[in-house]
């Protein structure tokens, strides 16, 4: 089964010290008013958002947070199934949007979005309880709307919770992190990653989940990704790739340039794989932890000779993706950079 939307997803693994962090926090009885949940793309952010948000609003009887370990709310839950459907009148969800002018999602979170915020936190709950507010990718505002959050957290309405999901904490303003309480997510352990892929993935066998693991490096958003962008079956071709350097055909390279472009995210899974590939090899060639393959790689050039490829080809798939050019010429050109 793909994987639910964060604010309808009831599993999560991995967080057990942030959902601690969180309930000693309800416990003590001293709500922060803002919390700023940080980690990788895919890590589970949102899903704990939501998760903390539809425990905070269910409420928690004395009895059972005193022994509960976690934040988890059953999924018949009425709160759960409304904050499922954003039907509950006490939580507010702010995310990129869609262009009214372009029909197109938007680049950032804009200050109309952000203004949202304050007027919402400032009602009286609805239920009796608290008001919420998730942002999931924070990092996405805009100046103006960041000073818009700024404004809200500067002076926090009572009983209203500013919960901020964000992948690049350095892009927010220093002020607003300042007023944050952080919890920090890491990337999962394998066991972790294989629990939530083998419920989520039951149809692929043991070797392919693993596969995912070790090229989602502990994100089970992004092995989902790579699942349905058909990744694994990329991974191979550069796997093929590497294998075949210092010399890879030019005619090979066109060719795997038309496999790849026959999916829309092909050049895009492809390119990220690929450099993500040559980095592992130089960085446990130099740790002295390489396999051999990893070792011979890292041999074909000096490591500083191959930080210049691999920012060669992240120019390469900016500037591609960015003004929309050749993908097919692109392709072939960073398949020749390898070459030595």
């Amino acid at each position: 089964m793909p994987a639910p939307d964060p604010r309808a997803n009831p599993l999560l693994l991995g967080h057990a010290t942030a959902e601690a962090t969180i309930l000693d926090a309800l416990r003590a009885g001293r709500m922060h008013h803002a919390w700023l949940i940080t980690g990788p793309d895919g890590v589970g952010k949102a899903t704990l958002a939501f998760r903390f948000a539809r425990r905070l609003l269910a409420g928690l009887p004395p009895t059972e947070l005193a022994s509960t370990e976690t934040l988890a709310l059953d999924p018949a839950n009425p709160v759960f199934r409304r904050v499922a459907a954003g039907s509950h009148a006490d939580l507010e969800t702010i995310e990129l949007g869609v262009n009214e002018k372009t029909g197109r999602l938007r680049s950032e979170i804009v200050v109309k979005d952000a203004r949202r915020i304050g007027g919402f936190m400032s009602l009286t709950p609805a239920e009796g309880g608290w008001r919420v507010v998730v942002i999931d990718g924070a990092e996405d505002m805009n100046a103006s709307a960041a000073n818009a959050i700024l404004k809200v957290l500067e002076e926090p309405p009572a009983r209203a919770l500013l919960i901020l999901c964000c992948a690049a904490p350095g892009r927010l303003l220093p002020t607003i992190r300042s007023r944050c309480r952080r919890l920090r997510l890491d990337p999962l352990d394998d066991a972790a990653m294989g629990a939530l892929l083998a419920a989520y993935l039951p149809d692929l066998s043991d070797d392919e989940r693993g596969r995912l693991i070790t090229l989602a490096e502990g994100s089970p958003g992004r092995a989902l990704k790579l699942a349905e962008a058909e990744g694994l079956k990329i991974a191979a071709l550069v796997d093929e790739v590497l294998a075949a350097l210092p010399d890879l055909p030019a005619a090979r390279a066109y060719a795997l340039a038309d496999t790849l472009l026959r999916g829309e995210t092909g050049f895009s899974t492809f390119m990220d794989m690929l450099r993500a590939g040559l980095a592992a090899a130089v960085r446990e060639a130099v740790r002295g932890r390489a396999d051999p393959e990893q070792a011979r790689i890292a041999a074909l050039r000096s490591p500083d000779a191959w930080v210049e490829v691999w920012q060669a080809l992240s120019r390469l798939q900016d500037e591609t993706e960015w003004f929309n050019l050749d993908k097919r010429q692109a392709l072939v050109a960073g398949l020749g950079m390898l070459n030595g």
